[in-house]
């Protein structure tokens, strides 16, 4: 008998004894630098000459490791691997699936540190983040196992009739495709991967070209975990070669895909296209990002505010799809909450993460560098500069690091585009509402619909944004980021995608298919 689910508690590093195991870890992991990452089917490592190199955004120079670069012709035997493999796989018992997940949540623990490590080099998270990642890769192994087991373990409650025996099974879909996101790179890789194969699917995992290392890493500890060979297929390569490609591939069932809006929205559309041979809908699961809102009211504590506004703005430079990149307050109270967040936004300290007083690291690569430099050139004609926009200290770009400084612009109208787009940086837009009324209305007032949050000591109120607040996790008096497994299900509406609830007790019926059977007595 399983315990009852709990959090994997964060890792404490005020303690002397954890921050020299970080230490050592960082040091330990930077000893493997430049290793080879090869393409996985059925259990076979394949090296190709042709590779993908991943760096480390903080100091570019280092290469972190490389990736052999899968093309279609492997991808095509990936997908045939991931067939082959689901006839036998759906038919091992649901108690043994379970087990692989949590034998991976153990192993997981057991290397927290290292694992945390390869992070903080590979896309420039700090300790503190990093450790949080490591954590909710082992919360989805533990809550998915739980899961699984009621879903497909045990009978499903159905109303009883006389003369028959009724029951409900949830069957597996088939062969699918898991598209992760770098910027979770091991918990968000971890979700789209053991929820489906934890319930019988079998899974071709084509990891972001920004961050495949740890995607190999999550392989190499189901593997452990006693996964047999076929059941998770690793095929790293470039997007515009097999992306397109392995969506539309006729074997596919399902595509689990985290990230950007226009990259959804063509998987959403290519998977609508009947390939020949194809007899069935594809099944996409779309989590599409957002542009979130913290909405404070008159009566809201206004330090908690700036505290949860600067929080959900510039954690992980702003690169995640929950980040408060709009901090929208009634004018009552305007200019002394900008006055805390721009405070607390100066305080915060720019560096290299691998350092543990680090609180803001590099940005993923030179390409998101430049989109986000574009967007505070066009802040500047949206908004008034009052944080960040300088040049970043000399010391911190030698080695060619992708910097940004917390940047945040204040009286910026609702309409203008550093209000609407998601930048996905280190960049907030203040924008000044006449009421709360007015204030509630510019934060649903977006295409995405993910998160928010709404400071504010009224009952009233906080009523009305349980109702009127059209986000799919809306947080009360608290920052609009850090959801946990099991305690926030995680998903948004309108184009943030499908509502998947990851970390729920729905999520895992995405991946299957219902069939009720009835026997005559």
């Amino acid at each position: 008998m399983l315990p009852e689910f709990r959090n994997e508690p964060f890792g404490d590093f005020s303690s002397s004894e954890r921050r020299a195991a970080m230490q050592r870890a960082l040091r330990h992991v930077a000893g493997q630098f430049g290793a080879t990452y090869p393409v996985v089917i059925h259990g076979e490592r394949i090296l190709r000459e042709e590779k993908l190199a991943s760096i480390n955004p903080a100091e570019p120079k280092k290469v972190v490791g490389y990736v052999a670069k899968a093309d279609q012709a492997l991808a095509n035997q990936a997908l045939e691997a991931a067939e082959a493999a689901f006839h036998s796989w759906r038919r091992v018992p649901v108690e043994a699936r379970a087990q692989v997940l949590l034998r991976a949540a153990a192993i997981m623990r057991r290397n927290k540190e290292d694992l945390a490590a390869w992070i903080v080099y590979e896309v420039s998270k700090t300790w503190v983040e990093a450790d949080a990642d490591v954590a909710e890769a082992i919360d989805f192994c533990e809550y998915y196992a739980r899961q699984a087991l009621r879903l497909q373990g045990e009978r499903q409650s159905l109303t009883p009739y006389p003369g028959e025996y009724n029951e409900l099974r949830y069957l597996p879909l088939g062969p699918g495709l898991a598209i992760p996101p770098w910027n979770f790179p091991l918990a968000i890789v971890t979700t789209l991967v053991v929820a489906p194969i934890v319930t019988g699917n079998t899974v071709v995992l084509k990891p972001s070209p920004r961050a495949p290392v740890m995607a190999a890493k999550l392989v190499e500890v189901l593997e452990a975990a006693g996964l047999p060979p076929g059941v998770v297929n690793y095929v790293p390569g470039d997007d515009a070669v097999l992306g397109d490609y392995l969506v539309d591939h006729p074997k596919v069932r399902f595509i689990g895909f985290t990230g950007s809006k226009q990259v959804g929205l063509r998987i959403l559309g290519r998977a609508a296209v009947r390939q020949p041979g194809q007899n069935w809908l594809k099944r996409t699961i779309l989590e599409m990002g957002g542009k979130d809102a913290t909405v404070v009211d008159e009566t809201a504590d206004l330090d908690a505010a700036a505290a949860g506004i600067v929080a959900g703005a510039f954690g992980f430079q702003g690169q995640k799809c929950s980040a408060c990149s709009r901090a929208i307050v009634v004018e009552e109270v305007y200019d002394q909450v900008l006055q805390r967040v721009v405070e607390r936004t100066r305080a915060l300290r720019l560096g290299n993460p691998a350092q543990p007083e680090t609180d803001v690291g590099a940005v993923i690569d030179q390409r998101a560098f430049h989109t986000i430099s574009e967007y505070i050139a066009i802040g500047q004609e949206e908004g008034r500069l009052v944080a960040g926009g300088e040049v970043v200290d000399h010391d911190l770009l030698k080695d060619g690091g992708y910097f940004i400084n917390p940047t945040v612009f204040a009286d910026v109208p609702h309409e203008a585009r550093i209000s609407q787009e998601e930048i996905f940086g280190p960049v907030l837009a203040v924008t000044r509402a006449r009421d709360f009324d007015e204030a509630l209305a510019f934060a649903n007032g977006t295409e995405y619909g993910l998160t928010g949050s709404l400071y504010s000591r009224s009952l009233e109120r906080l009523e009305r944004a349980r109702e009127e607040f059209h986000v799919g996790n809306l947080y009360l008096n608290r920052k609009c980021t850090g959801a946990l497994v099991g305690v926030h299900p995680f998903g948004g509406f309108n184009m943030s995608g499908t509502d998947s609830k990851a970390g729920g007790p729905d999520y895992l019926h995405l991946f299957t298919q219902p069939k009720a059977i009835a026997e005559k007595l």
